[in-house]
């Protein structure tokens, strides 16, 4: 049977509606996911640095449990499990009373998965830092904390930032998994507009296209500020 197009489906009213709507919840998961990805990733990663052994069990830990766990797993294991084993108040509250419970479980789900992978990729920069840096910051008088705040975590910032370019566009592409959830994202709504109309390929295509704008304007901006932020003589540059 041939396939009949008809590429103004994706202009005509409700669906270009939907779309719309779909971009506007896929950045706001991956928007969400990626700023608790980055404060909770930078902690576990700083977590596996310091010298108390039980600090480095905690980071430890946290990255081989949510690294080695699928992340669709994990997002049914917290809007559809988590629930379950709380208190029924609270399990209640999760499931009725919080508004958007399904986008909330994907922002915490993707998020802490994302934190896991950024919390290596925070480990490496440090550890990549000389020892001699250490050194001049115990020297200087600094605390452990200050080292890490005015020295290696600047340094490991700069370090870090190609890793983390790639963190950034996975967790675009990987927002397309709440739809597993209920959150009707752009992958979630072009399979809406599929089974209205059984023009999918042009939805899907619409979906596409808008994912490789999307990550293309994330890697400008990650280029930007990788240029901004460079210090002659690190990092290979002169």
């Amino acid at each position: 049977m041939q396939y009949r197009w008809n590429w103004s489906v994706l202009i005509t009213d409700p669906y270009l509606g939907w779309l719309v709507s779909g971009l506007k919840w896929t950045l706001m998961v991956a928007g969400a996911a990626w700023l608790l990805a980055l404060v909770l990733g930078c902690t576990v990663g700083v977590l596996r640095t310091l010298p108390s052994a039980w600090l480095r069990a905690i980071g430890t830990a946290y990255v081989e449990i949510f690294r080695n766990v699928p992340l669709l797993v994990q997002l049914f294991l917290w809007y559809f499990i988590l629930p379950e084993l709380l208190p029924y108040s609270a399990g209640h509250w999760l499931k009725r009373d919080l508004p958007l419970p399904e986008y909330w479980s994907a922002v915490v789900g993707l998020g802490c998965f994302t934190a896991a992978r950024i919390a290596e990729q925070v480990r490496a920069g440090i550890e990549s830092i000389g020892h001699g840096q250490r050194m001049a910051a115990v020297a200087l008088g600094l605390t452990t904390a200050q080292s890490y705040r005015y020295v290696l975590l600047p340094l490991a910032a700069r370090h870090v930032l190609p890793p983390f370019t790639s963190e950034a566009l996975n967790i675009v592409k990987n927002s397309s998994l709440a739809l597993t959830i209920g959150v009707l994202e752009l992958t979630g709504q072009s399979r809406q507009i599929e089974a209205a109309t059984f023009q999918g390929i042009e939805a899907l295509t619409a979906a596409t296209l808008t994912y490789v704008c999307l990550t293309l304007v994330v890697i400008a901006v990650m280029q930007t500020i990788e240029r901004r932020v460079a210090i002659s003589g690190t990092m290979g540059r002169t």
